[in-house]
């Protein structure tokens, strides 16, 4: 399998030039200021690295990582992102029924449900944390854990250190391909017929303080029932509020 590799201009580029010499590498060189862009392995921040699987063609799969090579970013053969939650799924499922290890399941108040779900569907104990990976490490170096994510990246599996890893977190993903002979694509339906497709978008509002202090009363006092034509069905004020909608088609 071919792979393709994107440290923007980050601490992971001699790395990855050590163990794939033959690899496509892509901003794998010293620029302090990272080209004017902000070293975040998301989909705004790799378009040129997406453009650049789309053109080559023979990409079975595209890791990016971070500044500091710690959080994973991630591309199918097609040039797709491949989002943080997939990523902890896909991992979850490989070291489990691939590797036969268990443990527990730690994710940050941020990520989808699926991952309990799928924890649940495999008989393993999970905990939702608060966002901020160092609430998840420290049930790393106390109990059993096996996998531990969160939303932005940051994801750690038993067997290694209690710290997330972004280079290692693509080798793993690197293997289960290779090992299992499918696409990304493939082992990601995989997932979906244990806990049902989904999609995940981000998106960062900015707004006046005084507006974000008057929407955080409401939510304090359980104002907001609904949003459009969907309906609040639960809330987790795990760490901040996560609004659970109905799942209404249409």
């Amino acid at each position: 399998m071919n792979f393709a590799y994107d440290a923007m201009y980050g601490a992971g580029q001699n790395v990855m030039k050590k163990l794939f010499p033959e690899m496509t590498f892509l901003h794998c060189d010293e620029n302090p200021s990272f080209m004017g862009q902000a070293p975040e392995p998301i989909a705004k921040n790799l378009t040129e690295f997406s453009n650049l699987i789309k053109e080559n063609g023979k990409i079975a799969a595209g890791l990016a990582t971070d500044g500091d090579a710690d959080r994973i970013g991630l591309y199918n053969s097609k040039g797709e992102f491949v989002d943080s939650h997939h990523i902890i799924l896909l991992l979850l499922l490989y070291l489990n029924k691939s590797k036969n290890l268990k443990g527990k399941v730690v994710v940050a108040a941020s990520t989808t449900p699926r991952v309990v779900r799928l924890a649940e569907k495999l008989g393993l104990p999970h905990d939702t944390v608060k966002v901020g990976f160092k609430y998840i490490a420290q049930q790393m170096i106390k109990e059993d854990v096996l996998i531990g994510g969160e939303e932005s990246g940051g994801i750690a599996i038993k067997g290694h250190i209690p710290e997330r890893d972004g280079i290692w977190m693509g080798l793993v993903l690197f293997e289960y391909m290779a090992k299992s002979g499918k696409s990304l694509e493939e082992l990601i339906e995989e997932v979906y017929e244990l806990v049902g497709p989904f999609k995940y978008w981000r998106d960062d509002l900015h707004i006046d303080e005084k507006v974000k202090n008057a929407i955080v009363k409401k939510c304090n006092k359980d104002e907001f029932q609904s949003f459009g034509k969907y309906t609040v069905e639960s809330i987790d004020k795990t760490d901040g509020f996560k609004f659970i909608l109905s799942e209404m088609s249409g």
